[in-house]
């Protein structure tokens, strides 16, 4: 099936619309399958990662931080992406993001999964890793990250924040589900 997803949809034309640092938006001109044509609007961004810092004790480490698009603070599981190295190793990203974010450094780092964040739109991937054996070192905040806070949180009192809707962040969400899935977390 999936080589026939190719030809389900054929790129006739593509153009930049916008682009910084961090995205770029293209607007392609499209043939659907039946030959009708159309436009469809992607946003790409690089891949990033989320990391789950479980503690030996079985909390999670979360971060809070403001989320300007939506203005508001939100807690969720340390995530980025290194843009300027957009083929770096995902497990680098996600030791460099845990130790940036959380001053966390990770014994052991295992990839659970892989994701899309909003693949009706956007090309960006996410891999998810479970970090443990945690040691703590120096904070090392990106001047985008001001004002980002973090703590240790059981996991009930995590599972009651999603419930409540001061986590509201997906990828975190998701983060947590595929662990309970893969049965790395017991909720």
């Amino acid at each position: 099936m999936a080589e026939n997803a190719a030809h389900e949809i054929t790129a006739l034309e593509s153009r930049v619309v916008y682009q910084n640092r961090w995205m770029t938006v293209r607007e392609d001109a499209i043939r659907r399958q039946d030959g009708s044509e159309g436009i469809y609007g992607v946003v790409e961004k690089p891949n990033f990662v989320v990391v789950v810092p479980m503690g030996d004790d079985g909390s999670l480490h979360l971060v809070e931080q403001h989320r300007y698009p939506v203005a508001a603070r939100f807690w969720e599981f340390p995530q980025g992406a290194w843009e300027q190295q957009p083929d770096a190793d995902p497990l680098e990203v996600a030791r460099g993001e845990l130790r940036e974010e959380t001053g966390l450094l990770a014994e052991e780092m295992t990839c659970v999964g892989q994701l899309f964040q909003g693949y009706g739109y956007a090309t960006q991937g996410c891999r998810i890793f479970l970090a443990r054996r945690l040691q703590r070192t120096t904070v090392q905040l990106d001047p985008e990250e001001q004002g980002l806070i973090t703590r240790d949180f059981p996991l009930p009192e995590v599972v009651k924040m999603i419930e409540n809707g001061q986590i509201k962040d997906a990828m975190t969400i998701a983060a947590l589900a595929l662990l309970r899935l893969k049965n790395l977390l017991d909720f």
